[in-house]
């Protein structure tokens, strides 16, 4: 998978590890029929045909010899949408955009097409037939029936769905008995879908990753259930590119003694996301997501930051940064910097790295939020740490550190 000179292990290289795989994992992703989900699957797919390398995975390169995840082949994708549009259509139309090679889709169709096979129907809140509580049950059956199915060690639930607006904090949220005894009421709709999600994965015992800034597990009584059912979690919304760059950049300056004065940005999106976050409510998450970690790493500087629907940019993501600066005697630097890049591709090797290291998360007995892979997240659970150089080593040790003690026998001795 690539070459030494990248960082990456060849086939060679990996066959001698002796470091093993541990264990066929599951992927269940929710939002499985959009253009993340759909990528991450073309993606697992060619890197397991041995089509591509898997550029861009953090976990493929040597810093991880030594790790036990699962291989990239003991992999297996599943999940949920409300969407009708089966990834193959998807597919089609990521290439139509231009960021999927046609090539490439049609050497995977036959695989991506057992991965929509595998997709079941998730949580719509409009239709009411039910009370949230049957729903999470349904949909943690189909989680349970996915690991049965497939003779998976175990399954990771990945959020990749559409970024939802915030919801006003309720009483319920802050008890656990309350919020069960109001999930049972078919005339109430407590939890926004995330949280179903979250709470389902939860039901189900699996290993669960927010890689939105929805909802979620941000629910007190929601992550005492988690701790209870001694599930694993990792999120919130994935540090893909502009706060890749800025937690790069931020403690650079601090490291030289230059205090940021302003760092205004401008994000400038189409296709789904672009739709999704014109609305104001949807906006207002990720906008708070994308800007409290530069916030503590500039030391509360201004952070102005602003996101537009540019319908023909499609799936391409534009940020631009202007970060103007204090130097010495007084002295201004000005930094600005534009970035351009098909997210999904960014997000998708993300998403393949976080199953293969929850799976190690689960399998060595981890429990609550894994700050570790706080590396991943604009807005790290259960992590105040924003330098990506520090969030680097925290995940390499931790790697290390989790494999060592499930070498040792001192991982989980259940399998949900």
């Amino acid at each position: 998978m690539g070459t030494s000179a990248e960082g990456t292990q060849s086939e060679a290289e990996r066959s001698e590890s002796t470091a093993p795989a541990y264990g066929r994992t599951g992927i269940w992703l929710i939002g499985a029929r959009g253009s993340v989900a759909t990528t991450a699957t073309v993606g697992l797919a060619a890197i397991s045909s041995g089509l591509a390398p898997a550029t861009g995975c953090v976990t493929d390169q040597h810093s991880f010899n030594a790790a036990l995840l699962p291989d990239f082949t003991d992999l297996v994708v599943g999940g949920h949408d409300i969407s009708g549009v089966c990834m193959t259509k998807r597919a089609e139309a990521l290439v139509d955009s231009g960021m999927l090679p046609s090539h490439l889709l049609e050497s995977v169709r036959s695989q991506l097409g057992e991965a929509d096979q595998r997709v079941r129907p998730g949580y719509d809140p409009a239709q009411k037939s039910e009370s949230q509580e049957k729903v999470a049950q349904r949909l943690a059956q189909d989680i349970t029936d996915f690991k049965q199915a497939n003779n998976l060690d175990r399954v990771v639930v990945l959020d990749v769905a559409s970024t939802e607006a915030p919801v006003e904090p309720i009483a319920e949220f802050y008890n656990v008995d309350l919020l069960l005894a109001a999930l049972k009421d078919p005339a109430r709709r407590v939890l926004p879908p995330s949280s179903v999600g979250a709470y389902a994965a939860i039901l189900a015992g699996s290993p669960y990753v927010c890689f939105t800034p929805s909802t979620a597990l941000t629910i007190p009584a929601l992550r005492e259930l988690a701790a209870r059912h001694q599930v694993p979690s990792a999120g919130q919304d994935g540090k893909t590119g502009q706060t890749w760059l800025r937690s790069v950049l931020a403690p650079a300056f601090a490291a030289r003694g230059l205090r940021v004065l302003s760092w205004a940005g401008t994000n400038l999106l189409g296709g789904g996301d672009g739709a999704t976050l014109a609305d104001p409510q949807a906006v207002s998450g990720k906008l708070q997501s994308k800007n409290r970690g530069l916030q503590e790493l500039t030391g509360g500087a201004v952070t102005p930051l602003h996101i537009d629907n540019v319908q023909d940019l499609g799936e391409t993501k534009v940020a631009w940064d202007h970060i103007n600066v204090e130097g010495f005697l007084g002295s201004r630097l000005t930094l600005q910097t534009t970035w351009s890049a098909y997210d999904s591709m960014l997000a998708a090797p993300m998403v393949l790295d976080l199953a293969r290291l929850m799976a190690l998360a689960h399998a060595a007995g981890e429990e609550g939020h894994v700050e570790a892979l706080g590396f991943f997240f604009k807005d790290p659970w259960g992590s105040d740490e924003h330098s990506f150089a520090n969030q680097t080593r925290n995940l390499v040790e931790w790697a290390e550190t989790a494999s060592a003690r499930l070498a040792a026998g001192g991982g989980s001795s259940e399998q949900p």
